[in-house]
C-alpha cells in the first residue's frame, strides 16, 4: 500500500510502500484486547495488603467475663467484626501479569498498526527534528503535520529536544519506535511516524525476517 509522506510544514513530499506483512494484516480485535488486558494487568503493582486475624496484634485477655453481663459471649479483641481486629478475606500481595506467547504479542502489534491504518490514524513524515526544545516550535509543526488531534510521536531513537519539547504538550507524547504496544497506539487520535522510526518497525515486527531468522 502507498501511503504520503509530509515534511514538518505539512506539505507532501513523496510516497512510500508500506510492507502488506505489517500495515495489511487483518485486524484481530479479540487479539488485541487480550495483549491490552496483560499490558494493564503487567502495570499493577499488587502491593494492596490488609492485616487478617492471625496477623493483628492485639492482647489475647478476654474481652470481658463469659456470663452474667448480658451481652455475647467473645473471647479475643482480634475478631474481624471489632474495630483494629483483622480484615476476613482482604487483599494480600500478588503479581497480577499475565504469560501472551511472542507470537501472538506480535500478531497483536500487527493487528493495532493495520487497523490505525485502515482508519487514518498513522501519519508519515520525512523526518522530525528540532534544534532547540522549544515547545511552541514543536506546537506549530504537529499541528501542521497531524491537525488539534491528540499526538504519538514515534522515535527511532533517544531525541532529547525533541522529547522535551513534545511531551510539555497536553495532548502529545513522544515513544520509542522499539516499545511500540497497543495501548499508546489505540490511545491517541494521530501517530505520526518518522521514517527512520518506520525502519525499526519493520525491522522488529516485519514477518519475513521473522521467519528467516
Amino acid at each position: 500500500m502507498q501511503v504520503p509522506v509530509m515534511d514538518m510544514s505539512g506539505k507532501q513530499v513523496k510516497t512510500i510502500d508500506l510492507p502488506a506483512d505489517i500495515f495489511e494484516v487483518e485486524v484481530n480485535v479479540g487479539l488485541m484486547h487480550q495483549a491490552y488486558v496483560r499490558q494493564m494487568a503487567g502495570l499493577r503493582l499488587g502491593t494492596h495488603s490488609v492485616q487478617r486475624r492471625s496477623e493483628v496484634s492485639r492482647t489475647s485477655a478476654k474481652m470481658y467475663r463469659q456470663k452474667g453481663t448480658g451481652r455475647a459471649r467473645h473471647g479475643s479483641r482480634d475478631a474481624t467484626q471489632f474495630v483494629g481486629g483483622g480484615r476476613p478475606m482482604g487483599p494480600q500481595p500478588r503479581d497480577y501479569s499475565k504469560d501472551m506467547p511472542k507470537k501472538m504479542r506480535q500478531g497483536a502489534i500487527r493487528s493495532t498498526l493495520s487497523a490505525c491504518l485502515r482508519d487514518g490514524q498513522l501519519v508519515f513524515v520525512d523526518q522530525l527534528v528540532a534544534k532547540t526544545s522549544k515547545t511552541k516550535d514543536m506546537n506549530v509543526a504537529l499541528k501542521a503535520i497531524a491537525g488539534d488531534k491528540s499526538k504519538l510521536v514515534l522515535l527511532a531513537e533517544r531525541d532529547d529536544n525533541v522529547q522535551r519539547s513534545v511531551n510539555n504538550l497536553p495532548d502529545a507524547k513522544t515513544l520509542r519506535a522499539s516499545y511500540l504496544n497497543v495501548r499508546d497506539l489505540l490511545q491517541y487520535d494521530r501517530v505520526i511516524v518518522p521514517l527512520d522510526a518506520l525502519e525499526i518497525i519493520k525491522q522488529i515486527w516485519g514477518q519475513e525476517k521473522q521467519d528467516n531468522a
